[in-house]
């Protein structure tokens, strides 16, 4: 088949190398445009617009599906096509534009967790399984019906970002398995079912850990931002970044107290303590948390809120 790609983010470029390999042929790349990056926010390209230009494949840029761009797909004539972390919604009349319309890889078991941030929720609910859904895309949010669901058990210390990493690169496969059925018509597809959560895109917000909650949740919550949003603290009124963390279950402190114990670097919450790994102080580049700790004059408590 001829395919169309649509996707952006690092997580989607498995799922393009790998559709590259099998037997389709993807003629087009949709991705969002060049973004400002870094402290001298330089323009740069999606990683998907990277691997694209690298593999000789045209490359459509766009942040808004405009007439003009979904003419452009028209005259693709495309058989599929084939969404992963894109970050935008396609609507009529590009939905229907390739013969067999558009599916999507989506990193959750639908309905569970539509929507921008699957990983994340599911981290912050504390779950212990996820997965990938491949569906195809109706106007609705998520809400199209499954080609497939691959499951997979969450390790308990996984970040989101090493979690998106997993499922990147098995979703990848499996994504290639059903495309493979569709151009062979073999595919079928079911009404989800069961009851829909949602998991909208986190904010900053959504990074700050409450030290009242029992040590599993803010462990949870850790998890479930690193490493975006990100999170963070507060120490002295200013915002306290914690780039890596575990439970302490032996260990306890009053809640937002911070020490130092066998030399490791905790901070308590309403039960058992977590221990600080890897932070970074306002205005301050990333380090070792002991690092940090030696670095303070220690004559008053440190207090996290």
């Amino acid at each position: 088949m001829r395919l169309i790609f649509a996707g952006t983010p690092d997580v989607a470029v498995p799922s393009l190398e790998r559709l590259r390999a099998g037997d389709h042929d993807v003629v087009a790349v949709l991705t969002r445009e060049d973004a400002p990056l870094g402290r001298k926010r330089v323009l740069t390209p999606s990683p998907v617009a990277r691997a694209a230009a690298d593999a000789g494949v045209p490359v459509i840029k766009a942040n808004r599906l405009t007439d003009d761009v979904t003419a452009a797909i028209a005259d693709l004539d495309a058989d599929l096509g084939v969404i992963v972390a894109y970050g935008g919604l396609l609507r009529e009349p590009l939905l229907s534009t390739p013969r067999h319309g558009w599916i999507n890889l989506h990193f959750s078991l639908l309905p569970a967790w539509r929507g921008a941030a699957p990983v994340q929720h599911a981290l912050l609910a504390g779950d212990t399984i996820t997965g990938a859904s491949v569906f195809q895309l109706v106007r609705e949010l998520d809400a199209g019906d499954l080609f497939g669901v691959l499951e997979h058990t969450i390790d308990p210390d996984a970040t989101a970002g090493a979690l998106l990493d997993e499922l990147a690169d098995s979703g990848a496969g499996f994504l290639a398995g059903i495309v493979d059925d569709i151009g062979a018509g073999s595919a079928r597809a079911v009404p989800q079912a069961g009851a829909a959560t949602l998991a909208p895109k986190l904010s900053i917000d959504d990074g700050r850990l409450d030290w009242t909650a029992p040590a599993d949740e803010v462990y949870n919550r850790f998890r479930g931002v690193t490493p975006e949003p990100g999170a963070h603290t507060e120490i002295s009124g200013t915002r306290f970044k914690i780039l890596d963390a575990r439970l302490a279950p032996t260990a306890t402190l009053p809640a937002g107290a911070v020490d130092r114990s066998d030399g490791r670097i905790l901070i308590g919450t309403a039960t058992s303590a977590l221990e600080l790994l890897r932070v970074q102080p306002a205005g301050k580049p990333a380090m070792p948390a002991s690092d940090w700790w030696r670095g303070l004059s220690h004559d008053q408590p440190i207090q996290a809120e």
